[in-house]
């Protein structure tokens, strides 16, 4: 059966960038009609048994703040399914969401996955979205899906580098031909930056930091560098000494220092892979530079350190959280491509 024909007229038809901190799903002539955080509350009872109350906006928002028996969790833990039967209840939910009911005819998905993902890894996901609702699953690695949704021409027998930073994973690559020349898939990404947020407050102050204000540290005072005046910012906490909650003043030189270990990964890993790339291709990277996405790609001064230690033109993506799913999209829309980039499927 040809690919014109798997995906040729069914508008319920769907790709899901199904990520760690957030999933995205892309309906077929529709966009993106889903986007919210890749949480689930779980309320549990004295027999054991689970189940869902609240999924993505309204389970975030209880993270850290619910009581013994109800549990706010994130299915997907570096980039791939972390607790399978909630991963099912989460998708089962953003399918729903995107079809809106609709689903005489169960539709065709594509799903990102990074290139780091194993057999056991991604069967995981074909049966998770199966089990869910899809009728057919598709697997794209994510550099090849946010290379297609920034316009790169990954066709042609030139050099294209991508480093899609998400939740959980880094995915660093060269794509030429439609296919992928060297890549390296991290498992480190935006909840590793949170992490050492937490940790190094923790260490120098002796302040325990909960998840979600960690978060809102880095968006709002992360930097790669710092330049000029240091920003302050209070944040509220809990004394680890006395027990007490606190308010603490920090500054984004701090915060540069606690985001320098994961921030280092990735910039050594870019390195490697500009050092493990062909000649030929590396030297197109000299004029088309080195696109950057995902929602690490907002840290702010990142693409200035990168370019200082790359020497090489660093280019933000627009749109950089929705690359990924946008790209799967236009290989949704086109039969074509879609058979030249697809993983797996079943």
């Amino acid at each position: 059966m040809s690919l014109y024909s798997l995906f040729g007229s069914f508008s319920n038809d769907l790709s899901i960038d199904l990520g760690t901190a957030n999933t995205l799903v892309y309906r077929k002539g529709k966009g993106i009609v889903a986007d919210e955080p890749s949480v689930v509350a779980v309320k549990e009872n004295s027999k054991g048994e689970r189940k869902i109350i609240a999924v993505g906006i309204d389970a975030k928002l209880m993270l850290g703040r619910t009581p013994e028996f109800i549990t706010a969790t994130r299915p997907m833990k570096d980039g791939v399914i972390a607790d399978y039967e909630i991963c099912e209840h989460m998708l089962r939910h953003f399918i729903g969401k995107a079809l809106k009911g609709k689903t005489l005819i169960r539709p065709r998905v594509i799903i990102s996955v990074p290139t780091g993902i194993t057999p056991v890894e991604k069967r995981a996901v074909i049966e998770s979205a199966m089990t869910a609702g899809a009728r057919e699953v598709f697997l794209i690695y994510e550099p090849i899906a946010a290379a297609i949704g920034v316009g790169l021409p990954i066709s042609e027998p030139s050099g294209n580098m991508i480093v899609d930073i998400g939740g959980g994973t880094t995915e660093v690559a060269v794509i030429s031909m439609n296919g992928i020349v060297y890549s390296e898939s991290m498992r480190v990404g935006g909840d590793k930056m949170d992490e050492a947020i937490v940790q190094y407050l923790k260490r120098k102050y002796n302040f325990l930091l909960g998840e979600s204000s960690a978060e809102r540290i880095k968006i709002e005072m992360g930097t790669a560098l710092v330049e000029g005046e240091a920003k302050k910012m209070d944040v509220k906490g809990r004394d680890l000494v006395s027990g007490i909650p606190k308010v603490l003043n920090i500054t984004s030189v701090e915060v540069n220092e606690a985001l320098s270990g994961p921030i280092n990964i990735i910039v050594n890993t870019v390195k490697n892979a500009l050092e493990n790339t062909p000649p030929e291709l590396a030297a197109d990277f000299v004029e088309k530079g080195i696109i950057v996405s995902g929602g690490g790609a907002l840290i702010k001064n990142l693409d200035k350190l990168l370019n200082r230690e790359t020497g090489l033109p660093i280019i933000i993506a627009e749109n950089p959280l929705s690359v990924v799913v946008l790209g799967c999209g236009r290989a949704l829309d086109d039969p074509d491509l879609l058979k030249l980039v697809i993983v797996a499927g079943r």
